[in-house]
């Protein structure tokens, strides 16, 4: 019975480290980690972007568990996960109450998605002065990037295919910067696009992926990096249609 309680509190902390949009070598070693300080030192763990693998020894069955959808933006949640394994490590929790905590940050809400647009928009500005602006493009790049944040997230929640949904989030922009420019609301409609767009770029997941293939990692590393590069791409072809048609 205590086996298989160890086994799921390690799965459940794999599990929404990797939703969260943690390193596949930091799932791993959070897992083994948290198998090791319940007294199985020979777990043997596998995660991929888009699965689990675990064993609590080497002549044990192994467990799956099938990841559908992740996140890239609730790292605080892996900062919980971590700060969980450390008090396990440090004996300060016994295994009963390391289950009913990893439950608690799993059914932890992400930010709500005003919140995700609001900062979205203020992002979008400062990017925008970063990259060179004026202060008459902070609030169409504030604007522009808000609503292309909100469309993507919205679109998503009706179709599944995150590819479609930045698609559509990078026209949005696209459309609605070259409006502002268009009747004087802004200077420049390369530096609006360009900081309103920064919100969706894939940073944590071109991040991840070296990181995953400088530990080893090499399925979950190439995969991450195709999933960054499908993003790149539809991003640019939302920019791209606009001015095709325009």
């Amino acid at each position: 019975m205590e086996k298989a309680m160890v086994e799921r509190v390690c799965m459940l902390a794999g599990k929404i480290m990797l939703v969260s949009g943690a390193e596949t070598y930091r799932v791993e070693d959070t897992m083994n980690r948290i198998a090791n300080s319940f007294g199985a030192p020979n777990a043997q763990s596998y995660a991929t972007p888009t699965a689990i693998n675990f064993a609590i020894d080497a002549d044990s069955e192994a467990k799956m568990l099938r990841i559908r959808k992740r996140s890239t933006a609730d790292l605080s949640k892996i900062a919980e996960v971590n700060s969980i394994s450390r008090k396990i490590a440090a004996g300060e929790i016994d295994l009963g109450r390391a289950f009913l905590l990893l439950q608690e940050v799993e059914k932890g809400k992400l930010y709500p998605a005003w919140l995700q647009i609001l900062a979205s928009a203020i992002v979008s500005g400062c990017f925008a002065i970063m990259f060179g602006g004026r202060w008459e493009d902070f609030l169409p790049a504030v604007i522009a990037g808000g609503i292309g944040f909100a469309g993507m997230i919205s679109f998503e929640r009706f179709v599944d295919i995150r590819f479609l949904a930045e698609f559509l989030g990078a026209f949005l922009i696209g459309i609605s910067s070259l409006l502002f420019i268009h009747y004087g609301f802004g200077t420049s409609l390369d530096l609006v696009i360009i900081g309103a767009v920064m919100p969706l770029v894939p940073g944590l997941l071109i991040t991840n992926a070296i990181r995953d293939l400088m530990a080893g990692h090499l399925v979950a590393g190439v995969s991450k990096g195709v999933e960054a590069s499908l993003t790149a791409v539809a991003i640019g072809a939302g920019i791209a249609a606009i001015f095709t048609f325009m």
